[in-house]
């Protein structure tokens, strides 16, 4: 889970969230971390966010649509995804919000203060000096002279339409450049935004980020693989995810079993293409099964690898020793978040921090609730 909160800026990795910043950077950070952790399913984004800067927004953007090609990415709005917001909230597969929730301000916008009137008011004069022509244009202590606003306002313009072109390319058929060009920033709430094509469902955020986490933990159904074969295997196997338009209720029912799938306590029968297994003589395993060796190579491999990204985020573990004692790797997991926590560093690097309001987030809540659940 990644927050998305507050003020977007370009640079600042170390932002506080007290600051009410969020820097493009640090999110960049948190994606590439997410999506290179074989242990994540899914990426979920919590947003809630006014906007903010055009630098680094779009590469930004870019970032997350490339997420989508290896896992899913939904967009949870906890009320806000305006300007920047949605353009980051747009690359995501599926946009839920709630009734009140607004989305939009497909726009940009810049600000020149003009205070020479002010500053001879007080018997202050400005002089500018000043090598290139243009060095000076749209400074405060001069009005604005009109074909400096007319450039301005033309790139801005070029702006606009890229931001239009980086939301049709993260929404496809649903919002295309045009119509988000039409909407001439204007800002929708709730149903208004599905029916304008900026979202793709109303739903309390709690229900939706349940139901997205039910989908990604769903098991894979693997046609022709026996349960001693599925037991044996890597414990956190790669997970099948369908994207399609369907609504939130949708996301809760099972997919339907593939059409040769045996129906539940039966065997499926041999077909022409598939002739029917021949059991292994006694005392033989057979021919590419795996054995406890092999669940406990991968096993070993597992905390290895777990060790590794731990060292990366400050935490020191002792692979050897883990093997050694049999601690399993969601016992590992468990204690490097521990270690993370006591550092203050967990809400950081988990991407789990609410807005900066003393509200809790209700996606941790829920993700915390879930957390309970499975460990009874």
């Amino acid at each position: 889970m990644i927050a998305i909160a507050g003020t977007l800026v370009h640079r600042g990795a170390w932002i506080g969230q007290s600051s009410g910043l969020t820097s493009y950077e640090g999110l960049a950070a948190q994606i590439d971390a997410a999506v290179h952790d074989s242990a994540i399913r899914g990426i979920a984004l919590e947003i809630d966010s006014f906007g903010g800067e055009v630098a680094g927004a779009f590469d930004l953007a870019d970032r997350i649509r490339a997420a989508r090609n290896t896992k899913p990415v939904h967009a949870f709005l906890a009320e806000h995804a305006l300007s920047a917001g949605y353009a980051l909230a747009s690359q995501a597969d599926r946009i839920t919000l709630p009734r009140t929730g607004a989305a939009g301000s497909i726009g940009v916008i810049t600000m020149h203060t003009d205070m020479s009137g002010v500053l001879a008011q007080k018997g202050v004069a400005v002089t500018l000096i000043h090598a290139g022509a243009r060095k000076a244009d749209g400074n405060p202590y001069a009005a604005l002279p009109e074909g400096i606003r007319e450039r301005l306002q033309a790139e801005l313009e070029d702006l606009r339409i890229l931001f239009a072109e980086t939301v049709a390319a993260g929404r496809g058929t649903k919002l295309s450049k045009d119509a988000a060009l039409a909407t001439e920033a204007a800002v929708f709430r709730g149903a208004a935004a599905v029916e304008a094509g900026l979202a793709d469902a109303v739903a309390d955020p709690r229900a939706a980020f349940r139901a997205f986490t039910e989908s990604v933990n769903r098991p894979a159904v693997q046609i022709g693989r026996t349960p001693a074969t599925q037991t044996l295997s890597n414990p956190h196997p790669q997970q099948e995810m369908i994207m399609s338009d369907q609504t939130d209720e949708d996301a809760r029912t099972p997919d339907q079993q593939a059409p040769n799938a045996a129906a539940p306590g039966a065997e499926a029968a041999p077909t022409a293409q598939e002739p029917a297994a021949v059991p292994p003589a006694p005392g033989t395993a057979a021919a590419g099964a795996p054995t406890d060796a092999d669940a406990i190579r991968a096993e070993a491999a597992e905390v290895a690898s777990i060790c590794a990204q731990a060292a990366k985020l400050g935490v020191t573990l002792d692979a050897a020793d883990a093997v050694r004692r049999g601690i399993s790797p969601d016992a590992l997991r468990g204690q490097i978040l521990d270690s993370l926590a006591a550092k203050s560093d967990a809400s950081g690097i988990l991407a789990t921090a609410p807005a900066p309001t003393n509200k809790p987030s209700p996606l941790v809540a829920a993700a915390r609730k879930s957390a309970d659940s499975a460990q009874r």
